[in-house]
């Protein structure tokens, strides 16, 4: 946790009522399908306009960058609007605080799995950072996070934690020697 953050952001979220679970878990159920199939819409359109412009992309990267833009502005406020939503296991496990924590410990372990795993020739090199969402760790706040992912040689990055905590791996910033 950096200084000029508010520690309570740090802390694990109210435990939230069961009724109000249950009603978002059931709005979740019908709105959820409804949001993938509009955003595979969008992308369908975005998608064919891009096709259909790729000769004006060939000449131009203007153009390009500008219509990556258009898709990222409009497919990432889609895709965050099932912020919301409930889980099954987010309806089942709501405050129990070992479940949570049991998550958070095999992503962080999963991850320096990966991270630790040496480079294998003509391969892409293992990734040295990670991020973990929200939802894998409401039940016991960030905090717990950081304490765990320390104990496994992640360092914190700078992050917004009512969304995630980034992760940086602090072996990867020291070569090994030879």
């Amino acid at each position: 946790m950096y200084e000029y953050e508010d520690p309570s952001r740090w802390a694990p979220e109210p435990v939230r009522s069961r009724g109000k679970l249950t009603l978002l878990f059931l709005a979740s159920v019908v709105f959820f399908p409804v949001l993938v199939v509009v955003w595979l819409a969008v992308f369908a359109v975005l998608l064919a306009v891009g096709v259909l412009t790729e000769v004006i992309a060939a000449f131009s990267d203007r153009y390009e960058r500008g219509f990556m833009t258009l898709m990222d502005r409009t497919l990432d406020p889609l895709a965050g609007l099932a912020r919301w939503c409930v889980t099954w296991p987010e309806l089942l496990h709501e405050g129990d605080t070992a479940y949570y924590r049991a998550r958070v410990d095999k992503k962080i372990a999963r991850a320096t799995a990966r991270a630790s795993a040496p480079a294998r020739p003509n391969r892409a090199k293992p990734p040295v950072a990670c991020s973990l969402g929200r939802r894998t760790y409401r039940g016991v706040g960030a905090g717990y996070v950081a304490e765990a992912a320390r104990a496994h040689g992640w360092e914190t990055q700078p992050s917004d934690v009512r969304k995630e905590v980034r992760l940086a791996w602090a072996a990867a910033a020291y070569p090994a020697p030879r």
